[in-house]
C-alpha cells in the first residue's frame, strides 16, 4: 500500500462549428503576430488538431473507431497511434467545457461518441485484468479499434478512471440541467460508477504515473482521484444513486495528499520502485494544480489550488529546475518565463521541454489570477514570498486588497510572467501551428518526438480559456476541506458491472451545410509518385488534377498499410464521381482502373465524414 509505507517512514476555444456557416480552412500561424493574435489563430489550429485525431472521421485517424481519440497520428519513433484513458479524459474535459459554454452541437455528437466508446473500453479485458474486480480499468492504453494492447507497458495506471469520471460527471450535470435526467442516470452514471468504485478501491495501491516510467505514488494521480470522488458523491445523489465508497475514501485521499509536500515543494513521486533518485520537482504537480482547479475553492493550501502559497512556491521550484539545463533557457533571468520539461532528470528523447508542460506553467498562473480577483485580495506568506519576489522584487509578506496599488502591481507582474510561458511556446511552434510532444532543448528549439500530440493541443486550449477568464464549473472543493485527525491506509472494495446503454436521446442539433470529407486511399507507390483525388465536381478539378484535385498525404504510409489521406470541404448532399490518381515524377497523370467511384456527402449534423478504398 502506498499510504501505509509512507506513514512508516473553456473557454477561449473558437466555436468554429457553433453555427452552420461551414468549416473554415485551418489557418496558418503568423509567428510575428502579437501574442493575442497568435493565440486566437493557434486556438483554431489546436481545435482542428484534436478533431483530426478523433475517430472515425478525423483526417489523421484512419483505423480508429468512432469516439476513439488517438494520442498522436505518429506510428513510428515513437508509435503513439493508440488511445490512452488519461489523454482522452484530459482532452475531452476541455471539449465538454467548451460544449457547455457554447452549446456547440457538433461537439456534443463527438462527446456522445466518446462516452459510448468508453462504455465498451471498460469491458475490454487485458493485461491489467478485467471488469469483474475492476482491475482492468487500470489498463492505460488500447489499440485504436478499442481492443486490448498486450505489448510491454507501464501498467496499471490509476489516473485514467478518475479523469474519465470527471469528464462524464461534467457532461452528466449538463444533461440534468437540461432535462435529460434519464440519459444522465441510465447512460452516464453506470460508466461513472465503475470508475468511482475503482478509484475508491485502488487509490492506495502503487501504479505508474502519468509519464509511464516509474511505479509508486503520484501526486497527480492522487489529486485527480480525490477530485473524482468528491464530485462523484454529489453526482450520484443527483441521479438518485449513492457512492458510499466515495464518501469513505475521499477524506483519506485528501489526507494522503498532504504527504507529498516537503515544506518547500511537492515531491511528485514517492515510494518509487526502484527509486531513480530524483528531486521530485516534476511538472506532474503543476498539471495537478491545473486539473483540480476549482474557481470556488480560493487559495486552499491543503487542496493545492493554483493560487495557494504551496503551489506558487512549487511552481517556482519546478520551473527553476529547468533554467540551467536547457541551452534555450540560457541567459533568461529569474522572474522571466522559461521552457519547461517534465523533470530535470528526464532522458526520454534526450529530455527536452514539452509544449504541454510549458503551457501548464502559464495556465496555473492564469487560474491563480482568477482566484485572486474573485477573492478580492492577495496574500503573500513566507511560503510563497520567494515566488513573488522573483517576479516583483519589492514584494513583501501581507494581504493586499484588490483596491490597493500593490495588488495591481503584483497581479500585473504575474500576468506578464504567465504570458512569457505562452511566448516561449509561440517561439518554438512551427508556422503551421502543429504542436508535437516536445521541442529541442538546444538553441534550434524545433519540434521533436510525436507529431500533432492531441494532449498538446488540448493544453493550449485550456491555457487560452484560463487566460481569458473562462473557468470550468466548481467540482465541490470548497465543501471538501476537512482532514481526518489521523490518516489511515484504507480502501473500499467495489462492485462492477458493464454499462450497456448507449442509446442517446435525439438531441436537437444544427444540420451541417458543409462537411469535411476525408479520402483514405490504400495505394502502393514508389519514390517520386504522389496520389491525388480527381472527380466530377469543380472542387475535385472536374477530372483535371491540375485544376483542383486533392493531393493526399503519405505521412502514415507503411508497407503493410500504404495509406494516402487528405480532406476537402464539400456541401452536404453533393453527389459526385471520383478516382484516385498517380501523379508521376515526370508529370504523367495515371488514373486508377475500374469504374468511377461514387459518393454523396452525408446530410446530417456531423461536419466530418470519411471514405476509403484500395487502388483499382
Amino acid at each position: 500500500m502506498i499510504f501505509q509505507s509512507l506513514l512508516a517512514p473553456c473557454s477561449i476555444l473558437i466555436s468554429l462549428f457553433a453555427s452552420a456557416n461551414g468549416i473554415p480552412t485551418t489557418p496558418t500561424v503568423n509567428k510575428r503576430a502579437e501574442l493575442d493574435a497568435w493565440i486566437a489563430s493557434q486556438t483554431s489550429v489546436s481545435y482542428f488538431g484534436i478533431l483530426a485525431n478523433l475517430g472515425s472521421a478525423g483526417e489523421k485517424a484512419y483505423g480508429a473507431s468512432a469516439g476513439t481519440l488517438l494520442a498522436s497520428p505518429s506510428t513510428h519513433d515513437p508509435d503513439y497511434f493508440f488511445t490512452w484513458a488519461r489523454d482522452s479524459g484530459l482532452v475531452f474535459k476541455a471539449l465538454v467545457d467548451e460544449f457547455i459554454r457554447t452549446g456547440n452541437t457538433e461537439l456534443q455528437i463527438q462527446i456522445n461518441d466518446y462516452i459510448s466508446a468508453q462504455a465498451k473500453l471498460q469491458t475490454v479485458s487485458g493485461p491489467s485484468g478485467s471488469l469483474s474486480d475492476g482491475a482492468g480499468l487500470g489498463e492505460p492504453k488500447f489499440n485504436p479499434n478499442n481492443t486490448a494492447y498486450y505489448g510491454v507497458w507501464g501498467r496499471p495506471q490509476r489516473d485514467g478512471p478518475a479523469l474519465r469520471a470527471t469528464v462524464l460527471i461534467a457532461y452528466g450535470r449538463w444533461l440534468l440541467e437540461n432535462n435529460y435526467k434519464s440519459a444522465a442516470a441510465d447512460i452516464v452514471w453506470p460508466i461513472v460508477r465503475n470508475d468511482l468504485e475503482y478509484t475508491a478501491q485502488y487509490w492506495n495501491q502503487t501504479g505508474f504515473d502519468l509519464w509511464e516510467e516509474t511505479q509508486g505514488a503520484s501526486f497527480f494521480t492522487t489529486a485527480v482521484q480525490h477530485r473524482a470522488l468528491v464530485e462523484g458523491i454529489k453526482f450520484a445523489g443527483s441521479v438518485g444513486a449513492s457512492c458510499a465508497n466515495c464518501e469513505s475514501q475521499a477524506p483519506q485521499i485528501r489526507c494522503f495528499l498532504q504527504h507529498y509536500w516537503n515544506g518547500k515543494h511537492v515531491v511528485s513521486n514517492t515510494n518509487l520502485t526502484p527509486d531513480p533518485g530524483r528531486t521530485g520537482k516534476d511538472a506532474n504537480s503543476i498539471l495537478a494544480a491545473v486539473h483540480t482547479f476549482d474557481p470556488e475553492a480560493g487559495c486552499d493550501d491543503a487542496g493545492f489550488q493554483p493560487c495557494s502559497p504551496r503551489m506558487l512556491a512549487n511552481h517556482k521550484a519546478v520551473t527553476d529546475s529547468f533554467r540551467a539545463i536547457y541551452p534555450i533557457n540560457s541567459g533568461i533571468a529569474q522572474g522571466s518565463a522559461v521552457a519547461v520539461g517534465r523533470y530535470s532528470e528526464d532522458v526520454y528523447f534526450d529530455g527536452n521541454p514539452w509544449y504541454l508542460t510549458t503551457l501548464a506553467a502559464a495556465e496555473q498562473l492564469y487560474s491563480a489570477l482568477y482566484q485572486f480577483n474573485k477573492a478580492g485580495s492577495l496574500t503573500i506568506t513566507s511560503t510563497s514570498l520567494s515566488f513573488w519576489q522573483a517576479i516583483s522584487p519589492s514584494a513583501t509578506e501581507g494581504t493586499f486588497p484588490s483596491s490597493s496599488s500593490a495588488f495591481a502591481a503584483l497581479t500585473s507582474a504575474m500576468r506578464t510572467y504567465a504570458d512569457g510561458y505562452v511566448a516561449v511556446v509561440q517561439k518554438y511552434t512551427p508556422e503551421s501551428g502543429s504542436l508535437a510532444e516536445q521541442f529541442n532543448r538546444n538553441t534550434v528549439g524545433g519540434p521533436l518526438s510525436a507529431s500533432d500530440l492531441t494532449w498538446s493541443y488540448a493544453s493550449f486550449l485550456t491555457m487560452a480559456a484560463a487566460r481569458n477568464g473562462f473557468v470550468p464549473a466548481s467540482w465541490g472543493a470548497k465543501d471538501a476541506t476537512s482532514l481526518p485527525s489521523v490518516c489511515a491506509a484504507t480502501s473500499a472494495t467495489g462492485t462492477y458491472s458493464p454499462a450497456t446503454n448507449t442509446n442517446w436521446p435525439d438531441f436537437p442539433c444544427t444540420p451541417a451545410k458543409l462537411v469535411r470529407v476525408t479520402f483514405n486511399a490504400l495505394a502502393k507507390t514508389s519514390v517520386g509518385q504522389n496520389v491525388w483525388v480527381a472527380g466530377s465536381i469543380p472542387e475535385l478539378g472536374s477530372w483535371d488534377v491540375g485544376k483542383g484535385g486533392v493531393r493526399l498525404d503519405a505521412s502514415r504510409y507503411l508497407e503493410a498499410m500504404p495509406l494516402w489521406f487528405g480532406s476537402k470541404t464539400l456541401e452536404a448532399g453533393t453527389a459526385f464521381e471520383y478516382k484516385y490518381v498517380h501523379w508521376e515524377a515526370d508529370g504523367r497523370v495515371i488514373f486508377e482502373g475500374g469504374p468511377n467511384r461514387k459518393y454523396t456527402v452525408p446530410t446530417s449534423c456531423r461536419m466530418g465524414a470519411s471514405v476509403e478504398g484500395n487502388w483499382q
